[in-house]
């Protein structure tokens, strides 16, 4: 089986050996893909689920579609492991349509209508002002340039730590940082042109 024409602008390394070796068939190569991301996407499942079980779950289902999609990955500027993070998001956001994944609201919130701040009507705000406040972050996303945006979004949008999106994207824990400080000071600058 030959690889894709694009895989010739993967990057030096052992993982986009082992990724050519996985699209040849070899087991070994793709378990061992497993065995260095494994952590990382359940990771990012078990914040989001807040079910061990259910991130468990999940996770294995991410490997499996790696595993039979394996030959469509291509190395468009981003590691292996972010390729297996938009599988996990949209096997969550696919869990989430089902209804399995709830997040519960505690029955405290709902005892005492008398109580400022926790009526339905407080609590219908609150959802209005958490959407708003995500379409201005979408909003200000844009401001930033292609890999600032996405080391945005993994680090605070889907709540990976730096060494986990320093994985993602295939880049130093130090470039991370850095990419991080400079996305922010953007966003800062941006956010004060706006309020003036």
């Amino acid at each position: 089986m030959s690889a894709p024409n694009n895989a010739t602008h993967a990057p030096d390394g052992p993982e986009p050996e082992l990724v050519a070796r996985a699209r040849a068939g070899d087991r070994e190569a793709f378990a061992t893909l497993y065995y260095e991301h494994y952590r990382l996407v359940y990771s990012f499942l078990l914040i989001r689920t807040r079910n061990r079980h259910l991130a468990e779950d999940l996770t294995q289902e991410v490997f499996t579609r790696a595993l039979r999609r394996i030959n469509a990955f291509t190395w468009q500027g981003t590691a292996f492991a972010a390729w297996l993070i938009t599988i996990a998001k949209n096997l969550y956001l696919d869990e989430l349509g089902r209804g399995r994944t709830r997040l519960e609201t505690p029955v405290a919130e709902f005892l005492d209508p008398q109580e400022p701040g926790r009526g339905p009507e407080s609590l219908a705000l609150r959802e209005l002002e958490a959407v708003e406040a995500h379409e201005t972050v979408r909003t200000a996303l844009h401001t930033l340039n292609a890999q600032q945006r996405h080391c945005v979004q993994l680090r605070y949008l889907d709540e990976l730590t730096p060494q986990e999106t320093a994985e993602a994207m295939g880049r130093s824990v130090g470039a991370v940082k850095a990419l991080t400080h400079r996305a922010l000071q953007k966003l800062r600058w941006t956010a004060g042109a706006v309020a003036v």
